[in-house]
Formats: structure tokens, C-alpha cells, sequence
């Protein structure tokens, strides 16, 4: 079966023309014109990607971005105008996997897409068998689901992986630039405000949940999620 790629764009002339690319390079493609209709079009396409413009119509990219991550943590890419205001680590916050800047060149593009599937295909693939346990906490990611104490917890796919790459790595100290790379695969982009949100975060949720372990800060390096004893 082809890979799903959902283009969500106000601009009917865009959508095509990325639409037509992406047919001829082998994808199956839908579109959609507004926020509404783009969280209509994923609930029935059920697509493998999201191409998400930020500035539309009815509901922007950044309320739909929240709202499919609300039933789903497939790959989103935000896709914002050149001279258009815009937070990055909010994008991140929000969920979204990578972004581009128009106008961008159609093989920028691919290569994206290629490379954003490519990371959530791994992370999927270990999700088969793999979760880890401590004391009074599970994280599962062929669940996406984080039990602490044995109740099921609402946790954000971004801070259920980051969890559990630290957890899997136990007592290893990792910078927030080794973070951002192996967790949203965003090395390049040199901004490490959104490791230190989503750390906090995940602390709020782990709070007196157990003195076997903790999510440290280790100053001047990173984190690391440190086992006692």
C-alpha cells in the first residue's frame, strides 16, 4: 500500500501542485482547504503524514495540529509563510515533527517527508515489543501509554517518547542537543528551550511517585533518568 500524506493549505493552487508531486512520486494524496476540514478529511483518510499550514481559515494550523494530536501521533510537518512571525519550540510543543518555510523547493520537501517517516518508523517499530518498568511506573510506546501506580495517565506522544528514551537509557546522562535529536530528530534547528518545557512537564506528572528513582538535571550537561541503588 502507498504511504498516506494528508495536505492541509488554504491555497487550492499549493495544494495541487505539491499534491501532483507527491502522486508522481509515489504517495497517495489528499487535500484539504481549511482546519475543519483537514481534521474531517484525517478521521476518514486515516493518512501517514500531515503537511499542515499554519495561517488558514476557520481553524489555523496550529489549533488543527492540537487537535489531531489529541486522537493520533502521526507525523505532522507545519508549514509556515517566510515572513510570518513564528515560535518554533511552540510548534514542537504542539506536537508537530518537523516545518518548512515557503517557498520551498518540492525535493526539501520529499526529502522531509522521507526523513520524518523515516524517525516515526523507528519509533513505531520499537513500540512492537519494548516498554520499561520501575518501581510504580510502566511506559509503553506499543501502547503510547504511561501507567503510573497501575492507572493509565494522559500523556503528549513527545513527552511519553522522551520518557521513555531516558527510562530505557537509565543513569546516562544526555544533552539537551542529544535530546532533541533522538527524541523529535531535531538537531539541526540548535534551540533547547523545548527539552526543558517538556522535562518540566513530565515532572509535574512524576511528583512523589517514587524515591527508587527521579528525573534528574544534571547542571551544565542535561538529564538523565537516575535509578538508585
Amino acid at each position: 500500500m502507498s504511504t498516506k500524506i494528508l495536505v492541509v493549505d488554504d491555497d487550492v493552487n499549493i495544494c495541487e501542485a505539491i499534491k501532483l508531486y507527491l502522486v508522481n512520486e509515489g504517495y497517495d494524496v489528499k487535500t484539504a482547504n481549511d482546519g475543519d476540514e483537514g481534521i474531517t478529511t484525517f478521521k476518514t483518510f486515516e493518512p501517514d503524514l500531515v503537511l499542515l499550514d499554519i495561517m488558514m481559515p476557520k481553524k489555523d494550523g496550529k489549533q488543527t495540529c492540537r487537535e489531531i494530536r489529541e486522537i493520533s501521533n502521526k507525523p505532522i510537518i507545519m508549514v509556515t509563510a517566510k515572513d510570518e512571525v513564528f515560535d518554533k519550540v511552540l510548534l514542537l510543543e504542539l506536537g508537530a515533527d518537523d516545518y518548512l518555510v515557503k517557498p520551498f523547493d518540492m525535493k526539501e520537501l520529499s526529502v522531509r517527508i522521507k526523513a520524518v517517516l523515516r524517525r516515526y518508523q523507528s519509533i513505531d517499530n520499537k513500540a512492537d515489543s519494548e516498554s520499561v518498568s520501575f518501581d510504580n511506573i510502566e511506559i509503553s510506546l506499543s501502547k503510547y501509554e504511561l501507567k503510573i501506580k497501575g492507572k493509565v495517565e494522559e500523556i503528549p506522544p513527545k513527552e511519553l517518547q522522551l520518557l521513555y528514551f531516558l527510562a530505557s537509557n537509565y543513569n546516562r546522562v544526555f544533552t539537551r542537543d542529544q535530546l532533541l535529536d533522538k527524541v523529535w530528530g531535531f538537531d539541526y534547528l540548535g534551540d533547547s528551550r523545548t527539552v526543558d518545557v517538556h522535562v518540566k512537564r513530565l515532572r509535574e506528572k512524576l511528583e512523589g511517585v517514587s524515591d527508587k528513582w527521579a528525573l534528574k538535571t544534571v547542571w551544565g550537561v542535561g538529564y538523565k533518568f537516575e535509578v538508585f541503588g
